[in-house]
């Protein structure tokens, strides 16, 4: 479903990634622990042009993990799945394994 969506411009569609809430031995884990702020691109826009008129891409790639703002996004809900659009300016970093 969310290949459906292209986002516009210099905007890329991100599923955050949702920590477990309980460790494999059955422990639950405290509620702060799950604020993991980081998410997979699904998609990316094309990018946007300088005054020039020349094209500046998307710095993401579609599934590679990056790290997200506390705030911002725009929340888009396809199907039973929720996504988040961000600027590619508000993406903090990529994370590597």
């Amino acid at each position: 479903m969310a290949k459906r969506l292209i986002p516009s411009l210099n905007r890329v569609l991100v599923e955050k990634i949702v920590p477990p809430s309980k460790t494999t031995a059955g422990i639950l884990l405290p509620e702060k622990t799950n604020q993991l702020n980081s998410g997979k691109v699904v998609a990316v826009g094309p990018g946007t042009r300088d005054k020039s008129g020349n094209l500046i891409q998307v710095s993401v790639k579609e599934g590679e993990t990056v790290l997200l703002p506390d705030y911002g996004g725009t929340q888009v809900k396809l199907g039973d799945k929720e996504y988040h659009l961000y600027r590619d300016e508000d993406i903090l970093g990529t994370l590597h394994d």
